[in-house]
């Protein structure tokens, strides 16, 4: 998470003070969707939808992955299709009828992508990038692209303002009228189509003047930030606007029981407990503000970790999703619901420097965000690895340690998960899908695409 959180003090402090948030209000307005979360109850926070169980016994999840991949040689990543599907379809289900988007940016393989919306529930795809996702909808992915964050990239807006089927089918992410300017000064209202627009809501949650719990997103806070810059758009050529975006990321990207840090798991329980029923007031206030101003395709909202809550919310009519497609270890600190773990990477033991030890041959796909051992891979299989604190995860050579490395020998293979989702493609060129024991397709990853987009 961007933000940077308070000392626990400050924290306790404020919810004490500002956080006090009652649901009783929001029951007898909207009794079903106020009653996703627990918010009362001597659990804290969280759904109400069963935690799916994960049954498989890590040996022979093990010996699946080392027959199918026997004749590759690490490093080498893959994609359990079974627990992929499943978690696609876990997604659909927690949105109760509401569409699912395709975040790309957690899934980076358009092979895949394709598969997730080839699936009933899913409907369209979020790009982390106009070039991105003008490239998505020329190759077929998609035909309806929304862009999450504003771009500066002239020569994409070119693209876009030079093709009329794509400047229909892709829709960019906009916070500020001076992103319109940017639009206008690379090519004139009257010589291009209309572009569509989203505006971004910021969804952070500020109990107290001074106090900000979420990501430092969009300038556009209020329902009168919105109305006035959707009254701005509406009065500008050559734009249209269709959809009002928002995504909570205090809640949607934040795992309430983070493994070790009981602490934090509690603040960040008390502070998705305040944060919901505020947002749920201000995002309906805002989508009815700006609605005054143009007529809305869709109102956007959530992530993998807030799906069930977020479709909850009367004003929004489609969520994203993305990692829960891969099932990252960041997801294994959510009690809402944990995705079935669906992508590995396995690297080649090389040394043992004790008869304790193992080393492999690389490791270091750290994860982005916090500086944290969070953000570290997570040796998986075989089990009773982890890693030697003083070292974490090598660029080159990551040794590990525990009752699991003993048994290990030069030439094994160790298979980690990554902290995050797509951020594990930008270390290989392909993606090998697995069910039971055998390879069934390799689909290339941005990265095997010749694609870098950040």
């Amino acid at each position: 998470m961007a933000s940077r959180w308070p000392n626990s003090n400050d924290v306790t402090d404020h919810l004490r003070s500002a956080a006090q948030v009652s649901l009783s209000s929001l029951r007898r307005q909207s009794p079903d969707y106020t009653n996703i979360f627990r918010v009362c109850c001597p659990g804290g926070y969280g759904s109400r939808v069963p935690v799916s169980i994960h049954t498989t016994s890590r040996a022979t999840q093990r010996a699946r992955y080392d027959t199918a991949t026997a004749d590759l040689d690490p490093p080498v990543a893959i994609v359990d299709r079974a627990a992929f599907d499943a978690n696609a379809a876990a997604l659909v289900a927690r949105a109760a009828g509401k569409p699912v988007r395709v975040a790309s940016k957690s899934v980076r393989c358009r092979d895949l992508l394709r598969r997730a919306l080839d699936r009933p529930g899913w409907a369209g795809v979020m790009a982390y990038a106009l070039a991105e996702a003008i490239w998505l909808v020329r190759t077929g992915v998609t035909g309806d692209a929304l862009v999450a964050y504003p771009t500066a990239d002239r020569g994409a807006l070119a693209t876009l303002a030079a093709d009329e089927s794509l400047a229909a089918a892709v829709t960019l992410m906009v916070d500020d009228v001076a992103q319109l300017d940017l639009v206008d000064d690379v090519v004139a209202p009257g010589r291009r189509p209309a572009i569509r627009l989203c505006i971004d809501l910021d969804a952070s949650w500020r109990p107290l003047r001074g106090v900000h719990l979420g990501v430092r997103r969009s300038p556009v806070h209020s329902a009168g930030a919105a109305g006035a810059l959707a009254a701005a758009i509406a009065g500008r050529r050559g734009f249209r606007l269709v959809g009002l975006m928002s995504y909570e990321a205090q809640i949607a990207g934040l795992g309430d029981a983070p493994p070790g840090r009981p602490l934090r798991g509690a603040l960040i329980r008390a502070v998705q407990a305040g944060s919901y029923p505020e947002l749920l007031a201000r995002r309906g206030a805002a989508v009815a503000a700006v609605r005054e101003h143009a007529d809305l395709a869709f109102v956007n909202g959530g992530g993998t970790g807030s799906v069930a809550g977020t479709a909850a919310d009367p004003a929004v009519t489609e969520v994203t999703a993305g990692s829960g497609l891969y099932g990252p270890t960041l997801f294994d600190g959510y009690r809402a619901w944990r995705p079935q773990p669906a992508a590995f990477f396995a690297l080649s033991v090389v040394r043992k420097p004790t008869p304790a030890t193992a080393t492999v041959l690389g490791g270091g796909w750290v994860a982005s965000g916090e500086a944290h051992r969070s953000r570290l891979p997570n040796p998986w299989l075989p089990a009773g690895l982890r890693l030697i604190p003083g070292e974490g995860a090598g660029e080159v050579q990551t040794p590990l340690i525990g009752p699991g490395a003993a048994a290990l020998r030069v030439g094994d293979r160790v298979w980690f998960r990554h902290a995050k989702a797509g951020e594990l493609c930008e270390h290989v060129d392909a993606l090998h899908v697995v069910d039971g024991t055998e390879i069934v397709a390799t689909a290339p990853t941005y990265r095997g695409e010749q694609k870098a987009f950040l």
